[in-house]
């Protein structure tokens, strides 16, 4: 689709008129007029506002004309994994698994193979194949080649490992030591826990990026603890195969 296409359609999905979201992004009704009619195309500033508004990368506004890739993990970028900046907008440089609200999520290019390798394997990709893969193509990826500029010094690093301290501190039968915490996405995790009153409760948002780790219980048996963690809080859980019959632990807030 053309620039003028994608934002006809994206304001009519969000059930915006042209005056309303020409008052959103602080431009007049004919300027929004003339990009749906092709008349002209929002500069660099607007489409950043637009980008932000629509929660779309301005590849998408543009009528994406390039692949986007995260800079960090080498992962295809879609519009529901692209990653934020603190201000909210959509940083299309990275997903939301290696860039959460503003703060880079790996420090450690062992860590992130660990945690992109166990999605990689199948018959037909073995385990020494995907590693092989990713440690060549790190090295070429921006995040990996501008580290030493774009790192925080290891105080999100130092983050985890307090996080992990205080997790293990906690003693709750039949969890494992936690030994390491990775970046996960809220829809992916965010089980629905059931309540004395029957009724069942999501405590995630699904869009934001916590931390957390699944491990095998010390009980045996096919259930799993479920451990995630943002800066206020830490959810410990259990659950069947794929989630299932999913039971809350505990939830502390930090």
């Amino acid at each position: 689709m053309e620039t003028k296409d994608v934002i006809l359609q994206l304001r009519t999905q969000k059930g915006l008129s042209q005056d309303e979201l020409a008052e959103r992004i602080l431009v007049t009704r004919q300027a929004v007029s003339r990009w749906e009619n092709g008349e002209t195309v929002p500069n660099t500033e607007t489409l950043k506002l637009l980008s932000k508004e629509f929660d779309v990368s301005i590849n998408t506004l543009l009528g994406a004309p390039r692949q986007l890739v995260c800079q960090c993990c080498g992962m295809p970028l879609e519009d529901a994994i692209i990653s934020h900046n603190k201000d909210g907008s959509p940083n299309e440089d990275y997903c939301k698994w290696c860039y959460a609200d503003g703060t880079y999520t790996y420090s450690s290019m062992d860590d992130l193979i660990d945690a992109c390798v166990r999605h990689m394997t199948n018959e037909h990709f073995t385990e020494e194949q995907a590693r092989a893969y990713m440690r060549d193509l790190l090295p070429t990826l921006d995040y990996w080649k501008r580290y030493d500029e774009l790192s925080d010094n290891g105080q999100f690093e130092a983050f985890k490992r307090q996080l992990i301290q205080e997790i293990n501190d906690l003693h709750v039968e039949g969890l494992p030591k936690v030994e390491k915490l990775n970046a996960l996405v809220g829809r992916y995790v965010n089980l629905a826990y059931p309540l004395p009153s029957g009724a069942a409760v999501n405590f995630l948002n699904d869009q934001t990026t916590y931390l957390g780790t699944q491990l095998e219980s010390e009980f045996g048996g096919k259930r799993c603890f479920g451990v995630l963690a943002g800066m206020d809080f830490i959810l410990i859980s259990t659950y069947g195969p794929e989630g299932e019959a999913p039971e809350l632990v505990l939830y502390k807030k930090r």
